[in-house]
């Protein structure tokens, strides 16, 4: 069995062609015209010498031509490139040119920054502009609905297992990284929905048709909103993917700024039974909404929401409950990077929330730096290991697949950086990355145990933690902090609260007040930023 993302999506249009793929706001698409559109922008790629291996760039916000694109690549056996959408020229140039990229579809409102671009990019022969309504078309691009007007759709292919997918990392310890996987093995690890719904993994292309009209029949087809971005893998993955191997939608908004508002309007609009965002960026914003609709007696209908998904960085137990409080839900937190995943944490009304605790895949090992496996309630700090489907390496970076990707004890695993500690239960609290890790004295402080405690004071809106220089003890923790609408922070309140929480070396010797805490878009902690604003604040620089 080939399993290929290409021809899964293609077996699901013939299986359920009149059930939603794709909604963006008043806009919803039938697999049928999903494929459909993503098979005539395949014939341009084709046309335009786009096949095996070649690298076509997404520079686009969440929107149904992201998915499309990328399922236009996956026909031709090319392979899609998440782009950041917030990327500076420079940054642009490295990643497209890093990739080797042939081919880019942007949206009219990047059309200024790649025309600024493009004569650093020669490899690239196919640009392919998405009408926004912001920009006219790009001297030398061509538009996207035109093309799908003037191509017929691209008669289907063989493909293999070994056909290459990859996704760049955010870049948050260094440049970005293109994490290779073999289709094969990502396809089969986005059958993930099957495992929860309790349901036995398809073998083959008729069983999975079955399945999908199955869980068509029943009801059951997830519609799942993506609340981070599609350019990260839990946007993608979690969000879009994996519902759409059950024959379920991927709703994008519309917005490119994140609005809980808009989004609990979507989901009350489309029914929508699943959620997916990243960690407390997103969660208590939208925790904020809620409450705000309940005291205006304008509660939103959550009737039809089953789960909210989150990953990649933390979701405390706080705002976990506030969101409980309007529904009984399940919320996932699953632990995992570009890299591959590691485990999960499941929270209901019954079950008691825990920040940073999960529950080990069984592929996944805690190792300390000399190769011993963590013994469960040791207390012994570890790198955690997930096994498994285990990315090919980086690409065109072996020194770093090296370190990353490597066999312990004849088993391959993926070390991505994360420390932890194993529980006498089996399970393992995660501290954070080691990159990160702050010594202090000869003690390590790992970020985000600090932030969280941090984060438990009411006055806190969000806060990241780093290290900073200091003469005595090296290095020393400094808590940078936004405060909740209508609140202030008082440092000595916020000492006082981590000193409550964590051992003396663990607290914040600074706490640096700002308006806002920078993040990436898909949430995830900018702490060259946070790093920066401590030490001018500090007069460091």
């Amino acid at each position: 069995m080939e399993w290929h993302l290409a021809s899964i999506w293609e077996t699901i249009a013939d299986a359920v062609p009149h059930a939603p793929a794709t909604i963006h706001g008043p806009q919803s698409r039938t697999w049928s015209a999903y494929e459909g559109r993503a098979a005539r922008l395949a014939s341009a790629l084709a046309a335009a010498g786009i096949g095996h291996e070649a690298k076509l760039g997404l520079y686009l916000t969440n929107c149904p031509e992201y998915l499309e694109g990328q399922f236009a690549a996956f026909k031709v056996r090319a392979v899609p490139v998440n782009v950041n959408w917030r990327y500076l020229d420079d940054e642009l140039v490295y990643l497209l040119d890093n990739a080797d990229a042939e081919a880019i579809i942007f949206q009219g409102a990047f059309a200024a920054r790649v025309a600024s671009v493009r004569a650093r990019l020669p490899r690239l022969k196919l640009l392919i502009q998405v009408d926004d309504g912001t920009a006219p078309l790009l001297e030398g691009a061509v538009d996207y609905e035109a093309i799908l007007a003037a191509e017929a759709p691209m008669p289907r292919i063989p493909r293999s297992a070994d056909d290459l997918y990859m996704l760049y990392t955010g870049g948050t310890t260094g440049m970005p990284k293109g994490v290779m996987y073999r289709q094969g093995d990502l396809a089969q690890g986005l059958m993930l929905g099957y495992d929860l719904r309790g349901m036995a993994r398809p073998t083959s292309m008729a069983e999975l048709a079955a399945a999908v009209q199955a869980v068509q029949a029943a009801g059951a087809a997830p519609i799942s909103l993506v609340g981070c971005p599609l350019m990260h893998g839990t946007g993608m993955w979690i969000g879009a993917m994996v519902p759409q191997n059950l024959g379920g939608a991927a709703i994008t908004l519309t917005s490119t700024r994140f609005d809980a508002d808009e989004l609990w309007q979507a989901v009350v609009a489309n029914r929508a039974s699943d959620i997916t965002i990243v960690g407390d960026a997103f969660a208590r914003p939208m925790a904020v909404a809620l409450d705000a609709a309940a005291a205006a007696g304008q509660a939103y209908d959550l009737s039809h929401l089953r789960t909210i998904w989150s990953s990649g960085v933390m979701w405390t137990a706080e705002v976990k409950q506030a969101l409980l409080v309007h529904a009984p839900l399940t919320l996932i937190d699953a632990m995992g990077s570009s890299e591959g995943g590691m485990g999960m944490s499941v929270t209901t009304r019954d079950m008691g929330a825990a920040t940073a605790r999960f529950q080990m895949n069984p592929t996944t090992k805690v190792f300390t730096d000399d190769g011993r496996e963590v013994v469960p309630g040791s207390g012994e700090i570890g790198k955690v290991a997930a096994g498994g489907a285990v990315p090919l390496g980086y690409f065109k970076d072996p020194a770093k697949s090296d370190a990353t990707f490597r066999e312990v004890n004849g088993v391959r695993y993926s070390f991505p950086g994360d420390y932890a500690t194993v529980e006498a239960d089996g399970s393992i609290t995660l501290l954070g990355r080691g990159s990160q890790c702050i010594n202090t004295a000869g003690e390590k402080v790992f970020p985000e145990e600090v932030e969280e405690a941090v984060k438990q004071h009411p006055a806190v809106w969000d806060c990241l933690v780093v290290g900073v220089p200091d003469a005595r003890f090296g290095e020393v923790v400094a808590a940078v902090v936004a405060p909740r609408p209508g609140s202030t922070i008082v440092v000595d309140d916020i000492i006082a609260a981590v000193r409550a929480r964590l051992a003396g070396y663990k607290q914040p010797r600074h706490v640096i007040a700002v308006d806002v805490v920078e993040r990436a878009p898909n949430g995830k902690a900018d702490y060259k930023w946070a790093k920066a604003t401590a030490r001018n604040h500090l007069g460091l620089d």
